[in-house]
């Protein structure tokens, strides 16, 4: 008996605390997102936010899961969270309600089967989306995702210019924009962390920021 009460009690000191869940009401949080994953930069990202002990938001494309599903379970596994963004990065209005279907759903097969995570959230490429869209996201347990700013960062492929935007756009219970496909976002984001940190944000999930809201609900669409 008394060497099952010592087990116990050394089990439970030589077990790693639990780190209490960021309140967003009451500290200055942001989120960061990615989409277009994974792909062959996104390992270091993940070095560059586990050293930064950030949390952020990747968005993964189904086809680059099933190319890319170790980097994919990876994500899952450093405490990220991960949201669906459709199989081939189709515009969805552009198609009918079974084709928008199905991209959700093999984009959902394919996450979860490299993860063991089935998404809950889903982001539509380009930020289209309709009243349709919403509909077949909501058969599919999934709300929609969009962003309070975007850094273009696809377009400007430019570190200083890249750190500059996200810094411009940073603000509280903000949702940023970025691809973790493009190298110079990869590369000068340990400089963007250390910067964000300075000005007092908590760098968390999209389903952190939106624990006090209600959120994420499935079929309904926030920010932006």
């Amino acid at each position: 008996m008394i060497h099952a009460l010592i087990a116990a009690s050394l089990a439970l000191t030589s077990a790693p605390a639990q780190a209490p869940a960021t309140d967003c009401s009451r500290v200055k949080c942001l989120a960061l997102t990615f989409d277009d994953g994974p792909g062959t930069h996104t390992p270091a990202l993940l070095k560059t936010l586990s050293k930064a002990r950030a949390k952020a938001t990747f968005f993964l494309v189904g086809k680059r899961v099933e190319a890319h599903p170790k980097i994919a379970k990876q994500i899952v596994s450093k405490g990220h969270a991960i949201g669906n963004h459709t199989y081939s990065h189709a515009a969805l209005p552009a198609h009918s309600d079974n084709e928008i279907d199905e991209e959700l759903k093999l984009a959902q097969e394919a996450i979860e089967k490299a993860t063991g995570q089935r998404p809950t959230m889903f982001r539509p490429p380009y930020g289209q989306s309709d009243e349709r869209v919403l509909g077949v996201a909501y058969q599919n347990e999934l709300s929609q995702i969009l962003w309070t700013g975007t850094t273009l960062d696809w377009s400007l492929r430019d570190a200083k210019k890249i750190k500059a935007a996200v810094l411009r756009l940073a603000k509280r219970d903000g949702v940023i924009l970025m691809h973790d496909v493009v190298p110079q976002t990869v590369q000068v984001m340990p400089q963007i962390l250390k910067e964000l940190k300075k000005r007092g944000y908590h760098l968390v999930t999209v389903p952190t920021l939106l624990r006090g809201k209600g959120g994420p609900a499935a079929g309904e669409s926030y920010f932006k």
